[in-house]
């Protein structure tokens, strides 16, 4: 068990920290130092006792990354209550069942994902975000509770809100604080009940690698409501005295270039995703030039040319970030491998939802490519389900400080996501060579040939992916043969006004390409062009299930 309280971490770090700036909301010009959060937080605690809520109960929270959510965030746990962030991205059926699913006392949703909601399946007090208004109409006595809350609170704080005045519950580690609905690749959701301990885990450990120090600097563009961005973009940041910039706008790579060199973060947090577009769109095509490609042949002009790109990318990413932390799904192996070539800053950690979220972790200049860092020391255990831990892959199973409590009223799902020893199945599969872990793909996603072969499909997507006109893919297994489903690059076939017929032909060169850079099992039969993107999770990671 972790020593250190959660809840108090705060209550400490906003006293220590009172005249620092805490939020902000990028192009909003708002800003609330850790006193005027601390503030916001203890009158959100005393609507709660007004409408009667007690320890325990259920709050959800719906929208964007911002201010308001931040503070609903932190009243909910700080009260004692336990928060359910939903993400904004799901679709109003889910969002309505996660309400009714985790017995939410209250709702608090942003009023344009409101209009999207069915009012009649939600029985409860509904709040607008960012204005707190009561959005629902048929509760007069909470209405007249809401208008009269700046009276309550100045008679509550006669001398105005203090240092002094940061008093919260205790709330033992044990305890759930968090519910986080997933929403996987397979297509089913479970509200993972995370306790305190749990992100006092990922937090302490984040204090001892020494990741970010107070008045330094963040940029939280990943989605909050996830565990990951949640985890480090906010809890630990406001654990330490750090001045989170919430982007709150869609984060386009132009969109987030141009935060990145206004905010100019120390650390930056983020998924594949976006260093596999950064890679494809702007160093693909310069390190494809027939010129650049001869003189990156030269002895020392490729150092020159990889380090002229560096600089400018770091330039283009803030140019004050001591790392780039990668997480929430694999790093495509050649982007990986250019990156560590280069030298540039960047590590690539794991972790799922069930671990709140982080498993294994190594600082950049540790890192060793190929894998997702070492699991965490005094924190987490790891073992691999195989007979050769360190050569055949097996199921990666941990154990730990941050697993979570089970799943909400599932105790079926509980059950089985868990070994009869304890152990949590995490459904990779992987390696791991004395603490550090390799990870070759997802047990549920592996395909199994005709001829008896294991295949794990992102190993062949990721080579796919960097390929001429193709912006996304999956691998499946149809009548023992696998076809890769692609989805075209259309900017980049408009833009070079390529036909159809013409496409057709790139494709037919793409998959000779690529079989020639896999195993013989591993070669795909055909690609087949798709018309639209794939469904993905909020993490961005392709829905499998529909296209199996």
């Amino acid at each position: 068990m972790i020593q250190q309280n959660f809840i108090h971490l705060y209550e400490e770090s906003f006293k220590k920290h009172w005249d620092l700036p805490a939020l902000t909301d990028y192009r909003e010009n708002t800003t609330y130092s850790y006193g005027e959060l601390a503030r916001e937080i203890a009158r959100l605690h005393l609507l709660f006792k007004e409408l009667g809520i007690v320890k325990g109960d259920k709050i959800s929270l719906i929208g964007k990354n911002h201010s308001s959510w931040s503070i609903l965030f932190m009243a909910t746990i700080t009260y004692g209550c336990v928060i359910v962030p939903i993400l904004h991205e799901f679709n109003p059926e889910s969002m309505e069942e996660i309400i009714a699913h985790s017995d939410s006392r209250l709702v608090f949703v942003n009023d344009t994902l409101w209009n999207n909601l069915s009012r009649s399946r939600i029985e409860v007090p509904v709040f607008e975000i960012p204005s707190f208004s009561l959005l629902t109409t048929e509760f007069a006595d909470i209405r007249k509770v809401v208008e009269s809350l700046d009276h309550t609170f100045t008679t509550h704080y006669p001398k105005g809100f203090t240092r002094e005045d940061i008093r919260y519950p205790d709330v033992s580690n044990d305890e759930v604080i968090c519910i986080n609905y997933t929403s996987g690749t397979t297509g089913f959701s479970k509200g993972v009940m995370i306790t305190a301990n749990n992100f006092a885990g990922n937090v302490t450990y984040a204090h001892k690698l020494d990741l970010l120090f107070a008045k330094e600097k963040i940029l939280a563009f990943l989605p909050m409501a996830h565990v990951y961005g949640c985890a480090f973009d906010f809890l630990y940041a406001l654990s330490a005295g750090v001045h989170s910039t919430l982007l709150g706008v869609i984060p386009t790579p132009q969109n987030l270039i141009n935060a990145l060199q206004e905010v100019k973060p120390n650390l930056i947090i983020t998924v594949p995703l976006i260093f596999e577009k950064i890679y494809k769109k702007k160093i693909l095509p310069i390190i494809n030039k027939p010129i650049v490609k001869a003189v990156m042949h030269i002895p020392g002009m490729d150092r020159l040319i990889l380090s002229k790109i560096r600089k400018s990318l770091f330039h283009s990413l803030g140019g004050n970030f001591r790392e780039v932390i990668i997480g929430g799904a694999a790093l495509n192996g050649e982007v990986e491998a250019f990156f560590h070539k280069m030298k540039f800053p960047f590590t690539v950690g794991y972790g799922m939802t069930e671990c709140a979220p982080l498993i294994s972790y190594d600082h950049h200049y540790d890192f060793v490519p190929g894998s997702c860092g070492s699991v965490l020391e005094g924190i987490m255990e790891a073992r691999i389900e195989s007979p050769d831990p360190e050569k055949i892959p097996g199921e990666i199973q941990v154990r730990g400080e941050n697993v979570m409590k089970g799943y909400y009223k599932n105790p079926e799902a509980t059950t089985a996501a868990f070994t009869e020893d304890g152990w949590l199945k995490t459904g990779d599969s992987g390696i791991m060579v004395g603490r550090r872990l390799y990870i070759k793909g997802r047990i549920k996603t592996m395909l199994l040939t005709a001829n008896g072969q294991n295949v794990y499909p992102e190993e062949i997507e990721s080579r796919l992916n960097n390929l001429p006109y193709v912006a996304e893919s999956i691998v499946v297994l149809r009548n023992f043969r696998l076809i890769a489903l692609v989805y075209p690059d259309m900017a980049a076939i408009n833009a070079d006004q390529i036909t159809p017929e013409r496409l057709e032909a790139i494709m037919r060169e793409n998959r000779e390409m690529l079989n020639r850079s896999v195993a013989n099992y591993e070669k795909v039969s055909s690609i087949e062009l798709v018309n639209n993107e794939f469904d993905k999770t909020p993490k961005k990671s392709i829905k499998r299930f529909l296209y199996s």
